[in-house]
């Protein structure tokens, strides 16, 4: 009996610790094949620095909370492990730990980079000659991971994005006659539109034009879609991912930086589109970036989303205990109306380093909305409420106590 590592990693979510919860009390529950579930302090990072929390010291009571828990309960972070021939003492120390604490179970919790982590340490068994099966757990509100019909996490931002659209639209529509005629709300999404194009589920009596990633943007059309709003609703609100790209490949809202995984650091795209509109227009705006918000309001958390992230945790350790090796349990959509869903698979070498941008046809030909087609997919998506419980007027949620293991090895610098 081996046993298990759980880590999160990347951008946390609303129901990454649903997944969690998964992992644990299946595991728990399989206690006569699964020894203790050891969760990563801050992702893979606790792996390598040793830093271990022995979650059979979190109470029964605390696990289950971990559901209605938004953001990462064991702490996530954003580290990318490169080849095995590019940096085999990260391997090495891997497998240090992973002897040194008996650990045959790897359970990754992230997105692509993350499925990519995940595949590299699958391989360890083969190269290394250290038996480890690991196990992807999809997670990224960006909802680009392929095989799987959509990703935890993605469905309570959606919900977020497409409340707070109508909300807005809501208060300018209000204001419009007097005051502010424009408002633009900047969405998360590098590559894909995803996330942008929940702003399209609101109704169309709100006149909303969408800047999606996978649509260059086009300054004299765009104003001219707004224009057209403002005179014919008195207002226009625009949702803008925050990977939306001048015809020459720059995003509107690079700042020049780049993250640990490479990758341009964003976010400005708002403040960027509503000065063009008032310049060229010259109406009144109000700008905002979902940012964190949209990532960590498990309050209006989809109920769809929270169950599947549970259900993948658990799937995770269903198919270590078959015996599987670098896959990912994924859902695969069965109907539409009714909404239903089952527990799939795929492999991580077609998952790891592989994006799933919006197809074209769910973007509508003008290139700033969505078609009827892309509204069936995401409104099951977004349907149904799993509030958590309330204390004091606000969300009670729970902080896990994080008891470490006492460490065995020297220590290591990341």
């Amino acid at each position: 009996m081996k046993n298990a590592f759980y880590a999160q990693s990347g951008g946390v979510t609303a129901v990454i610790n649903a997944s969690a919860c998964g992992v644990i009390e299946t595991a728990r529950k399989n206690s006569d094949k699964i020894g203790t579930v050891y969760a990563g302090q801050n992702g893979i990072i606790g792996a390598l620095t040793e830093n271990l929390i022995d979650t059979s010291k979190e109470s029964t009571a605390d696990v289950a909370a971990l559901k209605h828990t938004p953001s990462g309960g064991f702490g996530s972070c954003r580290y990318k492990m490169k080849s095995l021939e590019a940096n085999k003492a990260e391997y090495e120390r891997l497998i240090e730990v992973f002897k040194a604490h008996d650990i045959g179970y790897f359970f990754y919790n992230g997105g692509g980079d993350s499925a990519d982590t995940c595949l590299k340490v699958s391989q360890l068994s083969e190269s290394m000659g250290y038996p480890i099966q690991a196990i992807h757990v999809p997670k990224t509100v960006d909802n680009d991971l392929p095989v799987t019909d959509n990703c935890p996490g993605f469905g309570s931002v959606a919900k977020y994005i497409a409340v707070s659209t109508m909300e807005a639209s809501f208060d300018v529509a209000s204001m419009a006659a007097t005051s502010t005629k424009i408002f633009v709300l900047e969405v998360m999404g590098r590559h894909a539109g995803w996330i942008a194009a929940a702003g399209g589920l609101v109704d169309d009596s709100i006149p909303v034009v969408i800047l999606f990633p996978e649509v260059k943007f086009d300054e004299e059309k765009f104003l001219a879609k707004v224009d057209k709003n403002v005179k014919e609703f008195g207002y226009c609100t625009i949702v803008v991912s925050e990977g939306t790209q001048w015809p020459d490949g720059r995003f509107l809202a690079e700042q020049g930086t780049r993250d640990d995984f490479g990758h341009a650091q964003l976010g400005g795209a708002a403040p960027v589109v509503a000065q063009l509109i008032k310049d060229a227009l010259g109406h009144k705006f109000h700008w905002a970036v979902a940012d964190y918000l949209q990532r960590s309001a498990r309050h209006l958390a989809s109920e769809s989303d929270v169950e599947q992230a549970y259900a993948l945790g658990e799937a995770a350790v269903n198919m270590a205990l078959e015996g599987k090796n670098s896959v990912m349990p994924a859902i695969i959509r069965t109907s539409n109306n009714p909404y239903t869903w089952e527990i799939g698979s795929g492999e991580l070498k077609d998952i790891a380093n592989v994006e799933k941008m919006m197809p074209m046809e769910y973007i509508s030909d003008d290139g700033f909305g969505i078609t009827d087609a892309c509204r069936e997919y995401l409104q099951p998506l977004i349907e149904g409420e799993n509030y958590p419980p309330y204390k004091n007027g606000l969300p009670d949620y729970v902080v896990m106590k994080k008891e470490m293991v006492e460490k065995k090895l020297p220590s290591f610098e990341v």
